[in-house]
C-alpha cells in the first residue's frame, strides 16, 4: 500500500464515518469501512414482500489494488443528484455507485461530502433504508 493510497482510504473513511449516527459501522478495518442500514418499505417491495437480510449496505469505502473505492448505494439510479456532480467528480465515477480515487483532493472529497448527504437522504427519502436508520 502506498502511502498516498493510505491517506485516500482515511480521508474518505472519516468522511463517510462522519454519517455513522443511525446507521451500523458493519465493517471497519484497514481495508474496508461499511455502513450498514434496516431495509425500508422499498426494499421490501423489491424483494417481494420477504425480509432477506436484516441490514443492507448503504456506504462503504474499500481499498483495491491501485485505488480506493467509494461507494454510494443512494446515488444509484438518482439521475438528478448524478446530474449534480462536477465533471471532476463525475470523471471519478466508475458504474452506477462507486467513486475511485487515487489521492485525496479536497475540493473533491468536500463535493463528495454532500454527494454523500444526498445520497443517504434519498435512501430514506425513497424508503430503501428505514428513516429512524439516518
Amino acid at each position: 500500500m502506498t502511502s498516498d493510497q493510505d491517506s485516500t482510504f482515511q480521508a474518505l473513511r472519516d468522511l463517510l464515518a462522519a454519517y455513522a449516527d443511525g446507521l451500523t459501522v458493519e465493517t471497519d478495518t484497514t481495508n474496508r469501512f461499511c455502513l450498514v442500514g434496516i431495509p425500508g418499505p422499498a426494499t421490501l417491495e423489491a424483494w417481494r414482500g420477504t425480509l432477506r437480510r436484516a441490514s443492507i449496505p448503504v456506504a462503504w469505502v474499500e481499498r483495491r489494488k491501485s485505488d480506493v473505492g467509494y461507494h454510494l448505494m443512494g446515488i444509484s439510479e438518482n439521475a438528478s443528484l448524478v446530474a449534480r456532480l462536477s465533471p471532476a467528480l463525475r470523471a471519478r465515477m466508475h458504474g452506477k455507485t462507486c467513486f475511485n480515487f487515487q489521492r485525496p483532493d479536497a475540493d473533491l472529497l468536500r463535493e463528495l461530502r454532500g454527494v454523500t448527504e444526498a445520497s443517504l437522504d434519498a435512501l430514506r427519502r425513497r424508503g430503501f433504508v428505514e428513516a429512524g436508520t439516518e
